[in-house]
């Protein structure tokens, strides 16, 4: 199976059919608070806030490590992790809502660094998204490394997905689809999570009452929110976020699907202005990107209303491309309550006769 295409139940990553424009009210701030999350590599694990004790407990499903950790808290409100293990490094927590941190040692090898993504934990089941149709963002630590589409399921649960896939760019193969029936799904007797297998193995979804839902997969993470009523940007949106983000740059693939690159994981402030112009800075003040958000549903080369696109137009997902000196850099960005998630693909001119490329997500709060 092709690395890049959207793993079979990729498509589960929705997000309950919440109004996109409002805001998250956290509850009242519990001392210890619970959460599910997946790494980017492709790691479920669970993760435990204690406030009190200032302390992270976390349990790598996928690959056996534990720790209790011990945390301060910066200036700006990011977490400072003292990981004996060198596994988590930072963290940035909006409490009872998500919380992103940088991993060290993920991955199979206990090796890889990546982006985990994890929110609180509360019940999901496959009937909680029968009927319904959302947008997807993947994040993974190969192939390109991002991803994103459209997912559709229907009133059994059975669900139909497509994607644009900027790593497709060097096989001419940019556009993909699939999906997988409700025959496929478990539900997890904890009522908390349900499983989809398929041939490379088994993926775990989940969610929030507010509406963020994740699914952990062989092949990366995938963010799912449901579409915005309409293609325009919401000017409400405008505003500053601190974010956490992973980057690999000068990547390349060789045989057997293996990425080379220098991995790398850090903060960056993304701006937002009231037209939608959308600036990505990095702790160093580098400018990673900046341009206008367009909708998809402007931007022909993604959605033209033919077969040759996307077959939607993912009302409430943004891009803008930004093309210098023979390198062209594709910026995505989509909005879940007080979040921003975005992802960058960026090619380059050919490094030792072979094509290079970059790339970068992460998710930024306000």
């Amino acid at each position: 199976m092709r690395t890049a295409k959207l793993t079979v139940l990729a498509a589960i990553l929705f997000l309950s059919g919440c109004n996109t424009t409002s805001k998250v009210t956290a509850p009242p701030q519990s001392a210890v608070r619970v959460y599910s999350g997946t790494a980017s590599v492709g790691d479920f694990l669970t993760i435990s806030i204690d406030s009190n004790a200032q302390k992270i407990t976390y349990k790598n499903y996928t690959n056996g490590e534990t720790g209790t950790v011990p945390y301060t808290i910066n200036s700006d409100g990011t977490y400072a992790i003292s990981d004996p293990n060198g596994n988590l490094l930072a963290g940035y927590e909006v409490p009872g809502f998500v919380i992103m941190i940088e991993a060290a040692n993920a991955g199979p090898n206990k090796d890889t660094a990546a982006l985990i993504t994890a929110i609180e934990t509360a019940p999901a089941t496959i009937n909680t998204f029968a009927g319904q149709n959302f947008n997807y963002l993947q994040f993974r630590t190969a192939a390109g490394g991002t991803e994103v589409g459209t997912i559709t399921i229907d009133g059994q649960g059975n669900v139909q997905h497509d994607g644009y896939w900027p790593f497709g760019v060097f096989s001419q193969n940019l556009f993909n689809g699939g999906g997988f029936t409700a025959s496929s799904v478990t539900e997890d007797p904890s009522g908390n999570f349900f499983t989809i297998h398929e041939s490379q193995g088994s993926d775990y979804a989940f969610g929030t009452p507010s509406g963020f839902f994740v699914v952990d997969t062989g092949n990366g993470t995938i963010l799912s929110l449901p579409k915005a009523a309409t293609k325009a940007f919401d000017a409400t949106r405008a505003g500053t976020y601190t974010a956490l983000y992973y980057q690999k740059e000068n990547a390349q693939t060789g045989q057997g699907n293996v990425e080379t690159g220098t991995a790398s994981e850090g903060k960056a402030m993304v701006t937002i202005s009231n037209s939608g112009l959308m600036t990505i800075t990095d702790n160093q003040g580098h400018i990673l990107a900046t341009g206008t958000l367009t909708a998809v549903a402007d931007t022909p080369y993604l959605y033209d209303g033919t077969a040759n696109t996307l077959s939607d137009p993912l009302h409430g997902m943004f891009t803008f491309r930004m093309s210098t000196g023979g390198v062209q850099q594709d910026v995505f960005a989509s909005f879940e309550s007080n979040a921003v998630i975005f992802s960058s693909f960026q090619t380059a001119l050919p490094i030792g006769g072979y094509a290079a490329y970059t790339y970068y997500y992460g998710v930024g709060i306000k």
